[in-house]
């Protein structure tokens, strides 16, 4: 380039200078990628792993894996939400077998914690009172890994009527039956094994899938989940057929003396189909629950030998819904026939990823980890992994919040809206905010 000197000043040199100066300013300025911002790190010490789930329409596939870093944010956009750490407080441990732990609603505080030969004990101010609070150890048939006493809920009026339910695997055939208690002499710690009504019973052709969950609904009814009556691959086809109660959920209507009413408006009083049925297509849902604060219910369906999945049903549905099972599994074709208006789950994880068994969980209504709030917790039984999942940006996503090592065999939730996690090996956990 030509130089141009005036008086010996070089303006070159000088044009040259300004526009390096001008670059480096206009550099500096640029916005950085926001702190948090692209796929989080694989869980180390609560650490949380994201991914999207799979379209429940379109055939299963790997996750989605979110992009290493994402572009800058823009002015004007929320910031990135931030991973949540979190941990497990030990409460309880020399259980046998624990399978479920839940509260009676009645302000006590107290917890009640199911083991599956038959007893359910009492936690009350920390300590594990000795004597069960229930002892049906006498009539449950406990083999294996799936049959025992598998639910229990309190009446909605409990504090006044004392009045429980319970739902078990019966001996000596391995029938499900569903019962109601009453407390002995009025004592919240004390049910009366004598006091039992027999309500329902189902028989059982084979001793997995028994399912187990049994609560109350926002709407006052009993909700019982059953799986689809064993084996592998459902060869009756139960969980399609509205002829039979296995693989479905059923809705009650408990609250008179005697026996259970079917609620007028259950799906299919007046059309073919049993009225007890709720939902159905299911192979073996393995905790359900309601959200507390939007009455959404959340159905954790075991899956065969692949898929593992969550499905929801909004609040406000009128029931009817089919899930799927066994012409679905997950969002993967399984079987063959037809699964008339099948509803494909929320979320989904295969084997070769998660585990081998999801257990079902809450929506986390509590105090203690503010940044769960609103998310759908759930884990898996042999892996022990434990993730989160919210709807965000109009998509389900889930994240791994921990590998807690345990075998998880339910979650629970007491009157706060605390979770809590059931270790097979005999302990129950709160989930904490990590350190």
């Amino acid at each position: 380039m030509e130089q141009w000197q005036t008086g010996g000043f070089d303006l070159s040199a000088y044009l040259r200078g300004a526009v390096t100066v001008l670059l480096l300013v206009l550099l500096g300025c640029s916005p950085a990628p926001p702190p948090g911002q692209g796929t989080a790190p694989d869980q180390v010490g609560g650490q949380a792993q994201e991914h999207v789930q799979n379209p429940a329409q379109e055939p299963a596939q790997e996750p989605a894996q979110e992009p290493a870093q994402e572009p800058a944010q823009e002015q004007g956009q929320p910031a990135p939400r931030k991973p949540v750490r979190i941990g497990l407080q030990k409460v309880v441990d020399g259980l046998e077998r624990p399978l479920y732990v839940t509260h009676a609603g009645d302000g006590s505080g107290r917890l009640y914690i199911l083991e599956q030969p038959g007893r359910v004990r009492v936690l009350e101010g920390g300590a594990l009172l000795e004597t069960p609070f229930l002892d049906l150890t006498d009539r449950v048939l406990s083999r294996g890994n799936e049959q025992g006493l598998l639910g229990l809920a309190f009446a909605p009026d409990f504090r006044e009527s004392g009045v429980f339910y319970v739902h078990y695997t019966g001996r000596p055939d391995g029938r499900t039956v569903l019962s109601r208690f009453r407390l002995l002499d009025g004592d919240p710690r004390r049910g009366d094994p004598s006091s039992e009504e027999v309500l329902l019973t189902v028989d059982q052709p084979y001793a997995n899938h028994n399912g187990g969950a049994l609560l109350f609904g926002p709407d006052g009814y009993l909700y019982l989940a059953l799986g689809d009556g064993g084996s592998a691959g459902d060869p009756g086809n139960r969980a399609q057929s509205l002829d039979s109660l296995l693989g479905k959920i059923l809705r009650l209507d408990v609250s008179q003396p005697g026996p259970y009413r079917i609620p007028p408006d259950n799906p299919f009083v007046g059309r073919q189909g049993r009225d007890e049925i709720w939902a159905y297509g299911l192979r073996n849902p393995w905790r359900i629950s309601f959200d507390r604060a939007t009455g959404d219910l959340w159905i954790a369906d075991v899956g065969q030998d692949a898929v593992e999945e969550v499905n929801l049903q909004p609040a406000g549905s009128p029931g009817g819904e089919n899930y799927g099972w066994r012409v679905w599994e997950g969002s993967r074709r399984y079987g063959q026939g037809e699964a008339p208006g099948a509803v494909f789950p929320v979320a989904e994880y295969t084997h070769a990823e998660g585990g081998c068994s999801i257990t079902g969980g809450y929506v986390y209504r509590g105090q203690a980890v503010t940044g769960l709030v609103g998310t759908y917790l759930y884990g898996d039984y042999c892996t022990g992994y434990i993730w989160g999942l919210r709807r965000q940006d109009g998509e389900w996503r889930a994240e791994r919040l921990l590998d807690s090592g345990l075998n998880i065999t339910s979650f629970g939730e007491d009157e706060a809206g605390e979770v809590y996690v059931v270790d097979r090996n005999g302990a129950v956990y709160r989930i904490v905010a990590a350190d």
